[in-house]
């Protein structure tokens, strides 16, 4: 692993002709289109479990072509989730000090899982919340998950209403409770704890801009369930 490490680099750069001419043909045969995937998506996992920060950031800036050209595979999440946990699980130590904690590596790494819109993806950010202390990579999670904006099981809802009200405790966070917000009316959630959290923070220590979002949020929620209640009642009346 050492040795790929080494010759990664200049890897990239002679499969570099490669990939543009891929891109710039305007048809590829499957056995091609798979080539490059395959091909992409190795060149991501090693430089994502590469050392240095540049490496990882050069794996993001892959990740984010391949999801715009369609590669949407799970070894593309599987990368993401690892870069996402660097420095918080996936630690480096030297001298009993963490070496790879890289915050901007992991905000990146959420943006993405954002863009990948995958039922796992989604998984892997509810994790990251769970693990993740940094409320600039937290913000992302949150705000990557409700771009995904699948919550079958309610544990999206659960887990940002759970980060808010860890942060509520110690050191409210206005871009935290605003991503959370908009994750709330997105999900246009029933949750009684998102909901006490949204009467929460309309009423706590925040700015103005985000105790008026909450309000605003409240009445969205309590829209769209009367809607839907006066749809369903409908429904009843035509059968």
């Amino acid at each position: 692993m050492t040795k790929l490490k080494r010759i990664l680099p200049a890897l990239c750069v002679l499969l570099t002709p490669f990939f543009a001419g891929a891109q710039n043909s305007t048809e590829l045969s499957v056995e091609e289109s798979y080539l490059q995937e395959s091909v992409d998506n190795m060149i991501i996992r090693e430089q994502s479990r590469a050392e240095s920060r540049e490496m990882k950031n050069l794996a993001l800036d892959y990740i984010g072509d391949a999801i715009q050209s369609g590669n949407t595979s799970d070894e593309i999440r599987q990368s993401l989730e690892y870069l996402g946990l660097e420095g918080v699980l996936n630690r480096t130590n030297e001298n009993g000090r963490i070496i790879n904690n890289f915050p901007d590596v992991r905000w990146r790494a959420a943006e993405y899982l954002g863009e990948l819109g995958t039922p796992e993806a989604r998984d892997s950010l509810i994790k990251m919340v769970y693990y993740d202390t940094e409320p600039a990579v937290l913000t992302s999670a949150v705000e990557a998950l409700a771009k995904i904006g699948y919550d079958p099981d309610g544990r999206a809802v659960e887990t940002i209403t759970w980060i808010v009200r860890k942060f509520d405790n110690t050191n409210p966070d206005n871009r935290l409770a605003w991503r959370a917000i908009d994750a709330f009316v997105k999900f246009e959630t029933k949750s009684y704890d998102a909901i006490q959290m949204l009467i929460r923070i309309s009423e706590g220590p925040y700015v103005r801009p985000v105790q008026d979002k909450a309000k605003e949020a409240l009445k969205e929620i309590r829209k769209s369930q009367a809607q839907a209640k006066q749809e369903q009642q409908q429904q009843q009346q035509r059968q």
